[in-house]
């Protein structure tokens, strides 16, 4: 991940995004460089344009809190879903004692 950091962070202040710009970045910041891995990023850059993907990124950030609370109700319900089956499982079993 620091390394597409260091690839927004060139972008942000206007500099070159290549090998030794992503280099220099990634050693100032004290990551260990791993020079296929800074081609590799420079090669999946060549056709992006990253203007648009971090505004891309920026609104799917903004929409994931609105989001968040949806995916945690979910799994309540379907809690309170699972203990109502429980109980009427428990409620036959126990009727089902009765006519032994």
């Amino acid at each position: 991940m620091e390394y597409v950091y260091a690839a927004m962070l060139l972008h942000t202040t206007g500099q070159e995004i290549n090998e030794g710009n992503v280099t220099k970045v990634l050693e100032a910041a004290g990551a260990e460089v791993d020079d296929a891995r800074v081609k590799a990023l420079i090669a999946a850059l060549e056709d992006v344009d990253i203007e648009e993907a971090m505004e891309k990124t920026a609104v799917a950030a903004a929409a994931a809190p609105a989001a968040a609370p949806a995916a945690e109700e979910k799994p309540e319900e379907e809690e309170e879903e699972e203990e109502e089956e429980e109980k009427e499982e428990e409620a036959a079993a126990g009727l089902g004692a009765l006519f032994g």
